[in-house]
């Protein structure tokens, strides 16, 4: 990619990111009631997007060979107590990210 093509590039990003961010302010304004679908989207979403998460993350694990899933269980394990503890989400990622790297370079190396 040229230097010409990156700086198209970034701006054609940076004018997207720019355009959604701003987009929901001018189709909601502050001064009217949001419609009713639209929290109920904003309630639900995050649920079934962190559902997605989990079922992508744990699609290719096989479970009938060594490890067995051992260190994709004992990391979802560690993740829910992090978000018990702490209820930070961050924490949970990066915590849960940790334990799993650890344990297939250093534990189950396959």
């Amino acid at each position: 990619m040229t230097t010409i093509q990156s700086i198209f590039t970034i701006g054609a990003v940076t004018i997207g990111t720019i355009i959604t961010r701003f987009l929901s302010f001018l189709i909601f304004p502050s001064n009217k009631k949001t419609p009713d679908y639209i929290l109920y989207l904003g309630k639900f979403l995050p649920f079934a997007t962190t559902g997605m998460i989990v079922v992508y993350c744990l699609k290719s694990a096989i479970v009938l060979t060594f490890p067995y899933m051992i260190p994709e269980i004992l990391s979802i394990i560690l993740i829910v107590l992090i978000h018990k503890w702490k209820n930070n989400m961050l924490y949970s990622i990066i915590g849960g990210t940790i334990c799993y790297m650890f344990l297939v370079q250093k534990i189950f190396i396959r």
